[in-house]
């Protein structure tokens, strides 16, 4: 028997610019519809709000961004007895305790809030000081307890909601092959580009392994440096080609990349990540070096499908052996590329998600697994 239809309003953070909404709610949204479920989206930022918000200053005009954006979503959630389900991409507001939250659930909404981040710790806002005073770790533990569903970018994050009270599920990031070309075959006629892609909140973790890429550059002069969305990002010795991302010059920067890096600290926030930067290479056919902690462990198989690594001579040994070896390169982005069609596609969590759907709403028998022991 086909499923019922179902109508869910996606509530988002940021418009399809931003990685996080892209990649949590808005590829999914044709394959969803494609399994009956009759998909309506409203994001907190548009797309104005979203380029002023990640840049330095202009506060003011800030704080009546975020004024006029509240009113928009207010005005939508006042329709809210529309659908079958809020799916909530991070909190419905941005500031203050969950008020809103709070209300939808006593007048019976099902709610599921979807988080890949590690939300609950309190990490300042590099270029918003008032949203950095704003924020509340508290509010997501909240969250965790009022949702009828945790969605989990990975199982650390499923696990910490499903300890505070959460019924709490994983569902893994997808990444769409469709979307992204194969490398062409890695050869070293050309020369070896080592790449890295991502923002100005993130650039300042190549700092990690900066000893090791000023060796490598000074080794192997014939080696290009790229970097796409680290802003004015500067390092000595290293001379990084620098590049502003679009998603269109982002397709164009992975073709140019042989080696992409994701270098991260080793602390809490960071064992909340989920893998985008590593997945994003795995699927254009670039080979991942990364560090060998949380997700990324999960992700990339040591040695088959990239590297993972510990100590600065992991980075150096990994790096200057894909140099080094395009037979290398090639078999790893090939493998890589793989694990991504098989593991990773859209259509496939889209179709875990509409089961969740399912679940959570009651139209199907089985009921939503507590206590942190499902994987979808």
């Amino acid at each position: 028997m086909s499923a019922r239809p179902l109508k869910v309003l996606f509530l988002t953070r940021y418009p399809r610019a931003g990685a996080s909404s892209r990649y949590r709610v808005y590829q999914y949204l044709p394959h969803l519809e494609a399994l009956g479920v009759h998909c309506e989206t409203q994001s907190f930022m548009d797309d104005e709000m979203y380029s002023c918000f990640f840049a330095p200053g202009a506060g003011l005009r800030k704080a009546w961004l975020v004024l006029k954006a509240s009113v928009r979503r207010l005005r939508v959630l006042a329709r809210f007895r529309d659908y079958d389900i809020l799916y909530l991409q991070r909190e419905l507001l941005p500031f203050a305790p969950p008020w809103c939250e709070r209300y939808l659930k006593r007048r019976g909404a099902v709610l599921l809030f979807d988080y890949d981040d590690a939300l609950f710790i309190n990490k300042p806002s590099r270029f918003n000081p008032i949203a950095t005073l704003l924020r509340s770790p508290g509010k997501t533990l909240e969250m965790f307890r009022l949702a009828d569903c945790v969605v989990a970018g990975n199982d650390w994050l499923r696990d910490t909601a499903s300890a505070h009270g959460a019924r709490a599920v994983t569902l893994e990031v997808a990444e769409d092959t469709g979307r992204i070309p194969m490398h062409a075959p890695h050869t070293n006629e050309r020369p070896v580009t080592i790449g890295w892609l991502g923002s100005t909140s993130t650039v300042k973790y190549l700092r990690l392994i900066e000893p090791v890429l000023r060796r490598i550059a000074g080794e192997y002069p014939a080696v290009r440096f790229e970097l796409m969305g680290g802003g004015d990002f500067q390092m000595q010795g290293v001379p990084w080609v620098m590049s502003t991302w679009t998603l269109a010059a982002e397709l164009e920067a992975l073709s140019r990349f042989d080696i992409g890096l994701m270098p991260l600290p080793d602390e809490e926030w960071a064992r909340g990540k989920s893998g985008g930067k590593a997945r994003t290479y795995m699927a254009a056919g670039v080979v991942p070096v990364c560090a060998a902690i949380g997700y990324n462990c999960e992700l990339v198989d040591h040695a088959r499908t990239g590297y993972l690594c510990c100590e600065e001579s992991d980075w150096y040994t990994a790096i200057t052996s894909l140099i080094g070896d395009a037979g290398l390169r090639q078999r790893l982005a090939a493998q890589a590329r793989e694990e991504v069609v098989t593991r990773f596609s859209p259509a496939r969590q889209a179709a875990r998600m509409r089961q969740l759907f399912d679940e959570v709403s009651g139209a199907a028998s089985g009921p939503v697994t507590g206590g942190g022991a499902r994987r979808q």
